[in-house]
């Protein structure tokens, strides 16, 4: 049973992301984690765009917060956001270097969560012209997790998610329509 919805974006990427919130059902199953690459001041206002889309509560992550299913959970600015595993799962907040120029980083939060959740994870790459994610991203198919990646046809920013297919065998290369589909059949085993 999935457990956990990690999704990275940048460039392109904001568009996308609230279209895949917009369609969670409200009594969605999976505990969802965003890290975003956004130009300053949107940052810290992403979880209230985002809340703005979803009938899934949206928070701004806090260290130490616990990870509740059905709740959405973004990067603060300037951190990078992980998850750790306790007598609960929690997330942490890491001010460590930046990771491929960026902090928060998507590989970090791959990363740790496949290290955590494994098979139940599942990990989405959406658009972006970094190739931020791809190091985490074969982290979660190494340890189990569901792969999932934009079609970089259907975006103007394909860096990002070509990164991905180079150094992945992904299960899942879609437009996110089909993305969307296949995250609001989750009971089902993908």
């Amino acid at each position: 049973m999935y457990k956990m919805l990690v999704i990275g974006l940048s460039a392109g990427g904001m568009p996308l992301v609230k279209r895949l919130l917009a369609a969670l059902p409200k009594e969605y199953s999976l505990a969802v984690a965003i890290v975003a690459h956004l130009p300053q001041g949107y940052e810290s206002n992403l979880a209230q765009l985002l809340d703005a889309v979803t009938d899934l509560p949206v928070t701004m992550a806090r260290d130490k917060q616990p990870i509740v299913a059905g709740h959405v959970y973004v990067a603060p600015p300037d951190y990078h956001l992980l998850v750790e595993k306790n007598r609960q799962f929690a997330f942490a907040l890491s001010e460590d270097e930046p990771v491929k120029s960026v902090r928060p980083s998507i590989d970090v939060l791959f990363r740790s969560a496949a290290e955590v959740f494994e098979a139940d994870l599942i990990a989405v790459i959406l658009s972006g012209a970094n190739s931020d994610g791809a190091d985490g991203m074969a982290v979660v198919k190494q340890l189990g997790g569901v792969c999932m990646v934009l079609n970089p046809l259907d975006t103007d920013f394909t860096a990002m998610p070509n990164a991905v297919i180079r150094q992945v065998d992904v299960d899942y290369i879609a437009g996110i329509e089909d993305i969307i589909s296949l995250l609001v059949s989750v009971d089902e085993k993908l």
